[in-house]
């Protein structure tokens, strides 16, 4: 097992469903000769997808990691591979992927050319500050064009896409444009193409392009460190060739990635986000030190519950090492954790290591305590540590659940939760008004993945029904409140009174308190009193009953009484003063607007304009992926789509596809407004 950080490299596959991601994993753990044969999507036998749902389906619903050894030259290279599901509706598993890689591969179905997951999964891994390879999977099916699509290629993500192949004999093998350029391609010519990409990564090094232009040449290995560096700054993003079906570039594919992919000491450093105790406190951005003899810093970017095992904690060692029974803290926590054992993966197989340094990829197992995102380490001054937070895409599609039997209530909460932990886009809402358990995913899909594994995992049956919609509330102008508690009942007396100021936010802010008060008008004990009293408004709203947002309250002025001064006083006073304050502010229902990407046979669009026209849905853009195709970029409000993925596959016949994705918050149009007030009103006048 190699024991050098310069021998460890960590690649997540990712892109469009149907790609070819986990049959490309197979092939390169056949090769490496991790398995003694590349199981099969089809028949359930490749080792990222273990799942029962996935063997179902035949496609991946979950990140996996395949951690495997090359041997080249008498050197092993350990791959930490990760394989991540393609539908939209399972982004809450392959994003955390970018959170654990140096090197983030693109997979494009070379038949379908550029699809949405695909210019999406570039920009997320940019953001990241990931190196970016892509890989053209599929170059065997006898309608592709290689030609055009790196064109394509180049045209939409930039000069900087350049192959380190080509295919070659119609498409059956691969010819080198990097390190023994020679031959002939299916098109273009190798030497040209080798010429673009040493001219490519020279300009990131003056010194090596003098070099090469007195000599007009330069060697492989003179290329490998800027080369490192062109990629580390997005200067060059290279392009391959593969077919996992036929095998052809799938020897080169493991020689780029032994040879030139990113070690942890070469990749963009993950940063980290101190945050010190204390609200004043100013937050400050560190980067981890990739060095086995610093302090352990690892990030858990995967939950897992096994049926057998229970919680499996997946995670990514960033700084320092790990070893079994060392003394470990999880997040904040103040109490110690000593894991017994220390496993590296191969899908469901767990195989124990007695060491992991930066770079490695390893799982914990049960340890409640252990979170997704959490920070493992082993000096409690690193408490206040946390890697910079993914942009998770919003959950908004919803279901309001109930278990079909009465005595399964516990239990369902108990399972919902335990998937909520593994799925960082799954999220619970209980709505009290409503009296509804809500779950919430990114779509339609997402969520009946999750009711079959309730089904077949758990043994629980569900009732489902469309929930309420999540409207929220706001105000449109700034207004004082008033309210004076005061109550006398023989004994000690009730007294409390709370001047405050409500400002409107701007949209997606959220809630601020401000404590203004001067001269202890109010006395800083009762000023949580006073909050608690506001917040309990926030959550039941004002004029239609919905969480109330993007508000800042400023109490500013008071009154106290010696001795009849008491929290639960102040708390009312705090109530009834924003109460006050609200009415006079301009109330507003908010809706929630959500941005809709459909896929659709071209000769349908002008029924999908009229759908979306007709549910107040605006049409943004539209693209063409690839003939007879359109991909539909929209925006609407999700009260109004209620129906909309029956109608989809009614007017495409099951041919079209959706997701949808939170946009923002904005004012619902006037009468839908009175209908929520006028529904509300009963409920308010009886409380």
């Amino acid at each position: 097992m190699p024991n050098s950080i310069s021998n460890i490299r960590t690649i997540a596959l990712v892109g469009q469903a149907g790609s070819g991601k986990t049959t490309l994993a197979e092939c390169l753990l056949a090769k490496a000769g991790a398995v003694h044969a590349a199981g099969s999507v089809e028949r359930g036998t490749t080792v990222c997808d273990y799942a029962p749902g996935e063997k179902q389906l035949h496609h991946s619903l979950k990140l996996a990691v395949a951690s495997f050894e090359s041997k080249l030259n008498g050197e092993t290279t350990r791959i930490h591979l990760l394989d991540t599901p393609g539908y939209p509706d399972f982004a809450g598993h392959a994003l955390p992927a970018l959170a654990a890689v140096e090197t983030a591969a693109i997979v494009i179905n070379a038949q379908n050319g550029i699809e949405m997951m695909t210019t999406r999964f570039m920009q997320y891994a940019e953001k990241r500050g990931l190196d970016r390879m892509i890989i053209v999977n599929k170059i065997d099916s006898p309608t592709v064009d290689c030609e055009a699509l790196l064109a394509r290629i180049q045209q939409t993500f930039g000069k900087e896409c350049l192959p380190l192949n080509l295919p070659a004999s119609d498409r059956s093998e691969v010819r080198d444009c990097f390190f023994a350029p020679s031959g002939e391609s299916d098109f273009s010519s190798v030497e040209e193409a080798h010429r673009r990409l040493v001219e490519q990564v020279v300009e990131v090094d003056e010194k090596l392009m003098e070099t090469y232009l007195e000599k007009g040449e330069v060697s492989p290995e003179e290329l490998h460190m800027p080369l490192e560096q062109a990629m580390r700054e997005g200067h060059l993003i290279p392009v391959v060739f593969t077919s996992a079906r036929t095998g052809a570039g799938i020897a080169e594919l493991l020689d780029v990635i032994v040879k030139l992919l990113a070690n942890p000491t070469e990749g963009n450093p993950p940063v980290y986000v101190s945050i010190p105790t204390g609200s004043n406190g100013d937050i400050e951005e560190l980067t981890a030190n990739p060095n086995p003899d610093k302090h352990a810093l690892a990030h858990v970017f995967k939950i897992e519950t096994d049926p057998y095992i229970g919680r499996i904690a997946v995670f990514r060692v960033h700084q320092g090492r790990m070893t079994p029974n060392m003394q470990l803290y999880v997040g904040d926590g103040r109490k110690p954790i000593k894991p017994a054992h220390l496993y590296m993966l191969r899908g469901k197989t767990q195989t124990e290591v007695q060491e992991a340094i930066p770079g490695d990829i390893c799982a914990i197992a049960r340890i409640e305590e252990i979170q997704f995102d959490h920070i493992l380490h082993d000096s409690p001054d690193d408490a206040h540590l946390h890697v910079r937070p993914l942009e998770l895409p919003v959950s908004v599609f919803g279901l309001a659940v109930m278990a079909k039997k009465r005595q399964d209530e516990q239990k369902v909460s108990d399972v919902l939760h335990k998937i909520a932990a593994e799925d960082p886009c799954f999220r619970i809402e209980h709505n009290a008004q409503t009296n509804e358990t809500v779950m919430r995913g990114l779509g339609e899909m997402h969520l009946k993945a999750i009711l079959d594994k309730m089904s077949s995992q758990y043994k629980i049956e569900l009732d489902t029904h469309p929930p309420s919609v999540p409207f929220r509330e706001t105000i449109g102008a700034k207004a004082d409140g008033h309210s004076r508690h005061k109550k006398q009942t023989g004994g000690a007396g009730q007294f409390g009174e709370v001047f405050l100021r409500v400002e409107p936010l701007p949209r997606g802010k959220g809630f601020e308190f401000v404590n203004a008060v001067k001269g202890g008008t109010i006395p800083s004990q009762f000023i949580p009193s006073v909050e608690k009293g506001v917040r309990n408004v926030l959550e039941t709203g004002f004029v239609a009953g919905f969480p109330l947002q993007d508000v800042r309250v400023i109490v500013y002025d008071g009154k106290t009484h010696p001795v009849d001064s008491k929290d639960v006083a102040f708390m009312s006073a705090g109530r009834k003063a924003f109460i006050d304050a609200l009415a006079k502010a301009h109330p507003i229902v908010l809706e929630p607007i959500v941005n809709v990407e459909i896929v659709t046979p071209e000769e349908k669009m002008g029924d999908i304009a009229g759908e979306l026209s007709a549910h107040r849905g605006q049409i943004r853009g539209s693209d063409s992926p690839r003939p007879g195709l359109l991909q539909i970029t929209a925006q609407a409000p999700l009260s109004e789509l209620e129906q909309f993925p029956a109608r989809l596959k009614s007017i495409t016949a099951g041919r079209g596809s959706y997701s949808l994705e939170f946009s923002h918050y904005e004012p619902a149009p006037p009468q839908l407004q009175q209908k929520l007030q006028a529904a509300h009103r009963p409920q308010a006048e009886a409380d």
